[in-house]
């Protein structure tokens, strides 16, 4: 059976936590790659910045479809699922780094703000920033061709931080506008249901968790998404959901149980009051 693959970071040029990867390369080799597809829904464990320097394209992202363009910058987070374009035709450039890459060369304040920047539930994950990228792109360049090792990768650090601040600061003020007591708590509530979802869709179960109420933690996610705490446990199932269906040979019983059901009937009633489908009639879709 066929289920999603779970990609760790390896690097090509065997460094620990980061690479900077030019898209033809990476376009040449996808043939080679044995562990997985990726033009096929794979899900990685670490982060991803895609930058566009020429030509039209599209990758997919939680199974939905963005278009590039020259200076499209696309962000991908750690645990989202994606796939490259067939034969694709673009340019650019692919940087990938790994949770203690930022934890080990970030400043606590940087990471809050690059955190809000990676967080999928919340911020659209695709730009247009082609003067910025320009910028990042030929200081990159100059010091990954640098044979000099001597304090590189904190170099390559600095100038990626640099970078997604501005990214933030130019396209996110979100988090200007709101508490950051309140952002932690939508940051822990997030964690709590990609961890709990298959074993409870309850709101109350998840405020236990984080010793509040119900009401607050509504209030809390109602800040930062503009709908209920229930409104994104049931958004989460559904993309889990999903993301099962195209990716695997899975039956639906298989799936139900996978995601939390004991009853494919109440699953099927849950997926198609959320999306006007029945399960089967999305799986006929894909």
């Amino acid at each position: 059976m066929k289920n999603i693959p779970n990609i760790s970071f390896q690097s090509v040029e065997k460094s620990k936590d980061f690479e900077f990867l030019n898209l033809s390369d990476l376009f040449a080799r996808m043939p080679d790659i044995v562990d997985h597809n990726p033009t096929q829904p794979h899900r990685i464990s670490f982060f991803a910045l895609l930058l566009v320097t020429k030509g039209l394209g599209t990758h997919q992202i939680d199974l939905k479809e963005y278009d590039l363009q020259a200076g499209t910058v696309l962000k991908i987070a750690k645990g989202q699922v994606h796939a490259f374009q067939k034969n694709a035709q673009y340019e650019g450039f692919l940087m990938l780094f790994t949770e203690d890459f930022v934890v080990n060369h970030f400043s606590k304040s940087s990471i809050n703000m690059i955190s809000h920047l990676y967080n999928y539930h919340i911020s659209s994950p695709i730009f247009s920033n082609e003067a910025g990228n320009k910028i990042f792109l030929e200081q990159l360049i100059v010091e990954v061709k640098n044979e000099n090792q001597y304090a590189k990768e904190n170099i390559v650090a600095a100038l990626l931080n640099l970078y997604l601040l501005r990214l933030e600061r130019e396209f996110n003020d979100t988090l200007e506008n709101n508490n950051l007591n309140h952002y932690a708590i939508f940051i822990q509530f997030k964690n709590l249901v990609e961890a709990h979802y298959t074993s409870t869709r309850n709101v109350k179960d998840y405020a236990n968790k984080l010793f509040i109420s119900t009401k607050h933690l509504n209030q809390v996610v109602k800040e930062f998404t503009l709908n209920t705490a229930k409104h994104f446990i049931d958004d989460f199932v559904i993309l889990e959901t999903k993301r099962a269906m195209v990716s695997s040979n899975n039956s639906l019983k298989e799936i139900a149980f996978a995601v939390g059901f004991d009853e494919v009937t109440n699953f099927t009633k849950f997926f198609k009051k959320h999306t006007n489908l029945t399960p089967k009639e999305f799986k006929a879709l894909l």
